[in-house]
C-alpha cells in the first residue's frame, strides 16, 4: 500500500457531494449527511470485525483475514445472504479514528490483511481511516471485497492503495442484474471495472501460501443459468487473462426475498455447478478454486443423497 496523502483524501472527499462514489452517482450531499441509494451517509457504519478464517485459503492462511464488515451496499440483492448489514443497515456508526483502531487492532491479532467487506458505498472515509492507519504502522496488504459493481473513476484514485481486488461477477444480462439487483447496467459496469483491477494489480500472487497482490473474482453459480456462467468466464479469459483467479461458488441458496422469486426459490443443483466447472475448464481457467461437490451440496442440503444429485432442492 501507498503511502496516502492528504491531498489523496481531499480528493476522495469531494466524491460525497454531489456523491459520485460509485456508478449510481446519486448526486445527494453525503457531507451533510444526505443518504445515498445505498443508504450510506457520512459516517462510516460497521456491522462487525473480527479475524475470519472462511474465505478463500490464500487469505485466510494461519492466522485469518482481517475483516471489516461495513454496512449498506450500493447493490440491491434479493437473495444477499448478508442482507441484514447490507440491505437493512445492521451496524453502528464509528468515527474514522475508530476505523483506523480496527484495522490496526486486526494487524495486532496477526490477521494477513485487512479485508474490507463492501467498501464501494465507504471508500472516502476507509481511505481517510488507512491513512491514519497507516501513520500509526499498518502494514497489511489491502483486500477489497466488492459486488463488481464500481466506478471505474473511483478505482483510478485507489491505484496502489488496494493491493488484493475480489469482486463478484453476478450476471451476464443487465435484464436479470435489473430484476434482482437492481442494477440495469451490471454487465455493462462490471467488464470495466473489473479491467481496471487487473491493470492496477494483476493476476493473483501467492507467496507461501498466502495472497500478496493480485485479483480474486468470485462467481456464485445461480439457479437457470441465471448468473450467464458462461458469458462471465468468456470475458474473464479472453479480456482479463486465463490464468485469472476464479473462485466458482457452490453455496446459494433461497434467503432474503428470494422467496419472491419463483427462478431463485431453490438451490442449484449438483449437475448446475458440474456445468459450471465444466466451463471453467473449457476456457482454461484453472487457476482457481473449486468446490468438492459432495462435500459442498452435503453441508448445504443436508438430506442430499445420491438419487437427489442432480434434483432441485427443496
Amino acid at each position: 500500500m501507498k503511502t496516502i496523502s492528504k491531498q489523496l483524501v481531499e480528493k476522495f472527499n469531494e466524491l460525497l457531494a454531489p456523491c459520485r462514489v460509485c456508478p449510481r452517482e446519486c448526486g445527494v450531499d453525503r457531507i451533510k449527511g444526505e443518504l445515498g441509494s445505498c443508504g450510506a451517509g457520512l459516517e462510516p457504519e460497521i456491522s462487525s470485525y473480527h479475524r475470519h478464517f472462511g474465505e478463500e485459503p490464500p487469505l485466510v492462511g494461519l492466522h485469518g483475514s482481517g475483516t471489516i464488515f461495513l454496512t449498506h451496499c450500493n447493490l440491491h440483492c434479493v437473495y444477499c445472504q448478508n442482507y441484514e448489514i447490507s440491505q437493512l443497515g445492521m451496524g453502528r456508526k464509528t468515527t474514522l479514528e475508530g476505523l483506523a483502531r480496527m484495522m490496526l487492532r486486526l494487524q495486532e491479532l496477526g490477521c494477513h490483511n485487512i479485508n474490507l467487506v463492501t467498501p464501494t458505498p465507504w471508500v472516502p472515509q476507509v481511505v481517510a481511516a488507512l491513512a491514519m492507519a497507516q501513520d500509526q504502522g499498518l502494514a497489511l496488504p489491502v483486500v477489497y471485497n466488492c459486488g463488481g459493481y464500481e466506478a471505474v473513476p473511483t478505482l483510478r484514485l485507489l491505484e496502489g492503495i488496494v493491493d488484493i481486488y475480489m469482486p463478484d461477477i453476478k450476471y451476464a444480462d443487465n435484464a436479470f442484474a435489473a430484476r434482482y439487483s437492481g442494477a440495469d447496467d451490471y454487465w455493462d459496469v462490471v467488464r470495466p471495472a473489473l479491467k481496471e483491477m487487473h491493470r492496477q494489480v494483476g493476476d493473483l500472487v501467492v507467496e507461501k501460501g498466502i495472497a500478496r497482490k493480485g485479483l480474486l473474482i468470485r462467481h456464485l453459480v445461480l439457479p437457470d443459468n441465471i448468473a450467464g456462467t458462461r458469458q462471465c468466464f468468456e470475458f474473464i479469459s479472453r479480456e482479463l487473462s486465463k490464468t485469472t483467479t476464479v473462485n466458482v461458488m457452490a453455496q446459494y441458496y433461497p434467503t432474503f426475498r428470494a422467496g419472491q422469486h419463483a427462478a431463485l426459490n431453490r438451490r442449484i443443483t449438483t449437475q448446475e455447478y458440474r456445468r459450471a466447472l465444466e466451463e471453467s475448464r473449457r476456457l482454461g481457467l484453472d487457476a482457481g478454486f473449486r468446490q468438492t461437490i459432495d462435500t459442498i451440496f452435503r453441508e448445504i442440503v443436508p438430506e442430499w443423497t445420491d438419487d437427489l444429485k442432480d434434483t432441485p432442492g427443496p
